[in-house]
């Protein structure tokens, strides 16, 4: 089994990173599944998203608590979190970042670190205060870890972004022929 947790801030799209990141799953052949976890429903407060993919019958209903990979819609939340927190031996972490150095706070695991922020910028997704960056990481964590494909991730925000269709789809393309994996 998959198992990958998505951490965020209201407003940021990590449950609907989660809902299409669970869709290529199925589109694959995968038995998938997602959901939110949040306190107050407030833009900016923390937000956890979790995936899980098997090839069987998925009974798991709870949080994931040791996750095959990590994502992070923002650094800041690398800072007050730990993000890592039951990652399994051979996870990644992938982290919306500038700082190729940022993998010195997460610890001692592996970190894909992308500036999806300027891809998101680049591509008119948000606003300059509050870019979106759920659906360009997407395209990072695709290259890095082989599946789901690029071509299902199009096909899961076809089905479930609402706004900016063609530009989210650019703005994967990029993240994807951009990422590049750093490991400690």
């Amino acid at each position: 089994m998959i198992e990958i947790r998505i951490h965020g801030r209201g407003g940021q799209g990590a449950v609907l990173a989660s809902q299409v990141l669970s869709y290529a799953y199925f589109l694959e052949g995968y038995f998938s599944q997602s959901f939110p976890s949040f306190g107050a429903e407030r833009r900016g407060a923390p937000v956890c998203a979790y995936v899980r993919a098997a090839d069987y019958f998925i009974n798991n209903r709870y949080e994931v608590l040791s996750p095959n990979y990590v994502i992070v819609l923002s650094s800041k939340l690398a800072e007050v979190d730990d993000v890592a927190s039951g990652l399994k031996e051979g996870g990644i972490v992938f982290i919306n970042s500038d700082n190729n150095k940022i993998s010195e706070r997460i610890g001692k695991v592996r970190v894909v670190a992308s500036n999806v922020t300027a891809i998101a910028l680049e591509n008119r997704l948000g606003s300059t205060l509050m870019p979106i960056v759920n659906v360009p990481i997407l395209g990072v964590f695709s290259k890095c870890v082989g599946a789901p494909s690029l071509d299902s991730l199009i096909k899961a925000i076809l089905k479930f972004v609402p706004l900016n269709i063609d530009r989210n789809i650019n703005a994967i393309k990029c993240a994807y022929e951009q990422a590049e994996l750093l490991s400690v």
